[in-house]
């Protein structure tokens, strides 16, 4: 073990004891192997030793809380507040990578600070700096209570694995590995390379894993490709893995049914959870994309992304998802005030804003889908004319049984202008979201045709009837319960966001007589007499109040808002009802200039941030 030697001095709970002290300390060490997916201890037990990681990886896990609450590596003690203590284990802690620790029993330390007392005071002063650091930041999430903890850290070590056997496309490989070389302390390396690193990595022993683990404290980021086959530099370099990333040839397999496993994905399946599971589909052609559905058949990933070969775009944006900087939109509901979303896109683009991810509620849903196949905006903002003012898609009423309004006509328009489209054959990563009243939670829809998500986020109640699922769900408008989706969008990936959001137009108050508003038969004669329509009150009609109510929830996102996300609130015209699509390019052009003038004041600033 003299290659995993640690002075005890490195490591906080002993840092500042007396050289002396430190010694005996060390010759009393027992060495341990922890292989991956073990619980080095366990809540509820008795705490009789605490350990000391010398290489390796560790989440630590509490009852009732499914997400790990923290991470441990080399250099961190385990397990000591509890031998400390007297009492019993706290917390499960779990290696996440073949480990190596070293442990001290409760004797041999009561023999030691028997005959060292200081040990004590040094040891108490530890504890103390713990404890204040942990309430810094129960204190910091009670004050923001909707920001999310990301109790563990961004993967560190990924193995490449080609997905479905044979091996990576050389275009993928070779532009993979350039974009590597351009980001700071990242490495990539194979079977054939690592030798020129460190010596015995490719064994799948303990001591090859510590080997890699000391080659993991020189870089932030390091790639293992795995070989074609199962060997033991596979297996260690899979055993190693903070995250899998499946890479598959898309133009190597004919889209006929489920795509299987290959004896390595198995092998990985095993080891690694579905949320360490991202998967890369390569084309020979940008935008073409089919049959993703068969891949993803037998996979359980937690996203997938779509790369043409060589190209250097779709390699830095996979990139940046790995090193948890990817870019996120995210789009509000607000009827014809979505159209508000092209200005700002369009702004985005021509300086140079690329989004990785998009996803929205009720029309924003329908704009970020339109984003995500990277349409150009002024073919957005004909799609927009052409369906709400030549095809009138939501001005067709009916016999109010289900909705106000007709909703299969909106329905062709939908499936016209999004032509067939799957969502996971969409370019880049998209989601939207609905309510489902069965049980009243948020439905996040990231599979399936884009017409129907989209026709689900915007089934305004009461307008528009639900959209009914074929596996029994009720899906209403998305915007009842998040209009500004931030926190699905935070819990699909990290980095920064540029959030957008409206606020309606100021109406002034205005008195309106309440007793003046007509009864039916009234209001009837009123609208079809045009000598008494203008006896009507000046009152919003019922779907402006609707969209408009949805649009309140504003206090739901901000919680949610986090350092590095961008908050857009761009204006929308005055007097403007919330359905009223033929002022579309007005609201576009109001959001362009907008959005143009904060990117170039930001960039005339130095504000730091990926906008």
């Amino acid at each position: 073990m003299s290659s995993l030697a640690l002075h005890l001095a490195t490591v906080a709970t002993f840092a500042g004891l007396p050289a002396e002290t430190i010694a005996i300390l060390e010759q009393r060490l027992q060495p341990v192997a922890v292989p991956r997916g073990t619980a080095i201890v366990t809540e509820g037990e008795a705490a009789d030793r605490l350990y000391v990681v010398i290489a390796g990886r560790f989440t630590v896990h509490v009852a009732g809380n499914p997400a790990p609450v923290t991470e441990i590596s080399r250099g961190a003690t385990i397990g000591e507040i509890a031998m400390f203590a007297g009492g019993k284990r706290t917390a499960t802690v779990r290696a996440i990578r073949d480990s190596v620790v070293v442990a001290l029993d409760r004797a041999d330390f009561d023999d030691i600070s028997a005959a060292t007392p200081a040990i004590w005071n040094a040891i108490a002063a530890a504890l103390a700096d713990r404890l204040a650091t942990e309430t810094r930041r129960a204190n910091r999430l009670s004050m923001f209570p909707g920001q999310i903890a990301r109790a563990t850290s961004r993967p560190r070590t990924i193995a490449m694995i080609a997905a479905g056997g044979g091996d990576l496309a050389p275009g993928f490989r070779s532009t993979f590995c350039e974009a590597a070389r351009r980001h700071n302390a990242t490495l990539v390396v194979c079977s054939a390379t690592i030798g020129d690193f460190v010596d015995s990595a490719s064994d799948p022993t303990l001591e090859g894993a510590a080997t890699l683990n000391e080659l993991e404290a020189r870089f932030e980021t390091i790639v293992y490709i795995t070989d074609p086959t199962m060997t033991p530099w596979t297996e260690t370099s899979i055993r190693q893995a903070d995250e899998i990333l499946l890479v598959a040839n898309a133009a190597d397999q004919p889209i006929v049914g489920r795509i299987h496993l290959s004896p390595i994905e198995e092998f990985a399946r095993g080891l690694h959870r579905p949320a360490a599971h991202r998967l890369v589909i390569t084309h020979a052609r940008s935008h073409v994309v089919q049959g993703t559905r068969h891949w993803l058949q037998n996979r359980d990933v937690a996203q997938h992304h779509h790369v043409a070969h060589g190209s250097r775009p779709d390699i830095e944006r996979l990139w940046r998802f790995l090193r948890d900087e990817a870019v996120g939109y995210v789009a509000c509901g607000g009827g014809a005030y979505t159209a508000a979303h092209i200005g700002i896109y369009k702004a985005c683009r021509e300086a140079g804003i690329v989004f990785d991810y998009l996803g929205g509620a009720s029309g924003g849903a329908a704009m970020a889908a339109a984003f995500a196949d990277d349409l150009p905006p002024d073919e957005l903002e004909d799609r927009v004319h052409r369906m709400f003012i030549d095809g009138k898609a939501l001005s067709r009423y009916t016999i109010p049984r289900y909705g106000l309004l007709d909703h299969t006509h909106f329905d062709r328009h939908l499936k016209s202008e999004y032509d067939g489209r799957l969502i996971e054959d969409m370019w880049k990563p998209y989601f939207a979201v609905a309510v489902d009243l069965g049980d009243t939670s948020l439905a996040v829809m990231r599979h399936g045709p884009a017409w129907e998500a989209i026709r689900a986020s915007a089934a305004i109640p009461g307008l528009l009837p639900p959209f009914y699922t074929s596996d029994g769900r009720t899906l209403v408008d998305g915007a009842v319960v998040s209009n500004v989706p931030l926190e699905t969008m935070h819990n699909l990936k990290r980095g920064p966001n540029i959030v957008v959001a409206f606020e309606p137009p100021h109406r002034p108050r205005e008195v309106i007589p309440y007793d003046a508003l007509p009864a039916g038969s009234a209001l009837l004669w009123r609208i079809i007499n045009p000598f008494s329509r203008n006896e009507l009150p000046n009152a919003p009609s019922a779907t402006t109040i609707l969209v408009r109510s949805m649009m309140a929830n504003r206090a739901h996102y901000e919680h949610y808002v986090q350092p590095g996300d961008w908050l857009l609130v761009p204006p929308t015209p005055d007097n403007m009802g919330a359905l009223d699509w033929r002022r579309h390019r007005e609201v576009t052009e109001l959001a362009y200039r907008y959005c143009a003038g904060l990117i170039a004041l930001r960039r005339q600033n130095q504000e730091p941030g990926a906008f």
